[in-house]
This record gives C-alpha cells, sequence and structure tokens, in this order.
C-alpha cells in the first residue's frame, strides 16, 4: 500500500513539475522516473544572476526560467545526470554559496540561499548520479562547455584588445567562453559537445586551432555565406535569450526532498535520508524508515 501511494504521489509530482513548462516543454513522465527535490537557485546570466527553479530526478536535473510568481516556467533546459559535473567554489562578489555546474551544452555557476542548501543540493545530485552510474547503463561524460566571462568583466575585447561601446558589443567564443568584439568572432565551427552539426560562433585562435577540423566541414559548401548569415543570426538570439530576464534581486525559495515516506522536507545531509533503490524493473522506490 505504502509503495502504491509513493507512486501514484510520484506521478503526481513528476505532471505538475511537466504541466508547469506547458506545451513547448519535454514531456518527463516516464516510467522508473522519481523526482528527488526542488527548490529555486540563482544562475549567473551573462549580465545578472537570475532566479531559476531546478528539479532533480533520479535520471535527469531540470530547470527553467520563473514566469508568473513561479507559477509557471519556460525555456526548458534538461540535462542527463551522466552529463553533470560540480565543482565547489569560494564565494564571489555576486553570488554567494555557490558551486559551478559543468554540462556538454552550457557549465554555468549556480548559488544557493545557505551552505546549508549548497551542500544539499550538490549531495543529492552526486547521490542520484553515483546510484545512476552504479546501473552500469550510463557513463559519466568526459567533454563539457567552458564557462562564460560574465559581461563585466571585461571593457575590452580579450582578443584585440579594442574597448566595447554602444555600437562594439560584446559576443562570447563557444570555444574558449573569451568576450570578444564582432570582428574577432566572425568564425563559425562545429562543437560536437555542444551540437553536433549546428556552426557556433568562435574568436579566430579557436577556429585556428580547430581549422583541420573545420576544413573537412566546409569543403564542398557553395553556400557558406548564406549559412554563415543563419548561424549569426542564431548566435545573435542565443546570446540575447540570458539578457530577457527582469531586473531581480536574488529571490530563493527553500529546496524540499524526498525522504524516507515519500513526503518532501526541507534539506538535510544525504547520510540522514533514506536511500533509493532499485528493484530488477529498474523501478525506484524509497526505503521505508
Amino acid at each position: 500500500m505504502a509503495t502504491l501511494t509513493f507512486e501514484r504521489e510520484n506521478r503526481e509530482r513528476i505532471q505538475a513539475v511537466e504541466n508547469s513548462f506547458g506545451p513547448a516543454g519535454t514531456p518527463l513522465s516516464i516510467p522508473g522516473r522519481v523526482l528527488m527535490g526542488e527548490g529555486r537557485l540563482m544562475k549567473q546570466g551573462r549580465r545578472k544572476p537570475e532566479p531559476k527553479d531546478f528539479f532533480l530526478f533520479n535520471d535527469v536535473l531540470v530547470y527553467g526560467s520563473v514566469f508568473l510568481n513561479g507559477r509557471w516556467h519556460r525555456k526548458q533546459k534538461v540535462v542527463p545526470l551522466e552529463d553533470i559535473q560540480l565543482e565547489d567554489m569560494e564565494d564571489g562578489e555576486l553570488l554567494k554559496n555557490q558551486w559551478l555546474m559543468r554540462t556538454p551544452r552550457k557549465s554555468f555557476y549556480v548559488s544557493a540561499s545557505s551552505s546549508k542548501e549548497k551542500r544539499a543540493w550538490m549531495e543529492h545530485i552526486q547521490d542520484c548520479q553515483s546510484n545512476l552510474l552504479q546501473g552500469g547503463s550510463s557513463q559519466p561524460g568526459s567533454t563539457f562547455a567552458v564557462t562564460w566571462i560574465p559581461d563585466k568583466a571585461a571593457y575590452k575585447c580579450m582578443r584585440c584588445l579594442d574597448k566595447f561601446t554602444a555600437t562594439k558589443r560584446r559576443h562570447h567564443c563557444r570555444k574558449c567562453g573569451f568576450l570578444v568584439c564582432k570582428a574577432c568572432s566572425k568564425h563559425r565551427a562545429v562543437i560536437d559537445h555542444i551540437h553536433p552539426t549546428k556552426r557556433l560562433r568562435v574568436c579566430g585562435l579557436c577556429y585556428i586551432r580547430n581549422e583541420k577540423d573545420e576544413q573537412s566541414r566546409v569543403r564542398g559548401d557553395s553556400t557558406e555565406k548564406s549559412s554563415s548569415e543563419e548561424d549569426d543570426e542564431a548566435a545573435s538570439s542565443e546570446e540575447k535569450e540570458e539578457e530577457e530576464e527582469e531586473e531581480t534581486k536574488p529571490s530563493y525559495d527553500s529546496s524540499s526532498w524526498l525522504d524516507g515516506t515519500g513526503t518532501y522536507v526541507y534539506p538535510r545531509p544525504m547520510h540522514e535520508r533514506a536511500p533509493v533503490q532499485h528493484n530488477h524493473n529498474n523501478t525506484a522506490t524509497v526505503s521505508q524508515t
């Protein structure tokens, strides 16, 4: 009876998260998936920290922008747990209780409201990741995207050293994460771990370093100029996405985690939480205490 109650409540929780992203979101309800916890963290954007709601499942981490007072979410990102690498960080000027979250497509800093909550988040993610990898069906990622340097960190192009102005805008090289001007980032290259086919903005130096690979992709392409223009529009759109959020002060909601009875509680150290066990059907259940 307890197991059936837990499974029903788990389905309802996952469905609620899925519904909050609307029809544009990726479906999240799949057999064996368990919602382990959720909460609001601050994510470092290009210009400023922004509140994001994070949802930790036993196999993926989902996050998105807060919309309509937290009742809805948008810009959904779904990251497999095996593709995440965490690194503890000291407090910065803008973010306290922060850590670095590396993924193949994007790496970024996040912060929690307290050191206790930071530890809980990191330990819960690592614990779920460890349980997932023990099954043997997943392998840990080995290639991760660089962390973008925030806009305010440089007032000059980090390649040609010309000053940024209202007309000489900042851009990010997708390969090294440096802030560069348009003239120093006119090249495009495929970066496999970010996107297998899309040509992304790179600085001149990174382009030279990857020229051999690039030549094999460009050879025989008679529409290079047209493709470059389309990629430029796509890159600009991606960069502007980080600027769309309204100005906001740090905003946190207390995170909640699944405990041994299948209910949500405030974060606590992992060794105090009942472990998730997997049966022969690879369905996760919670040990009863």
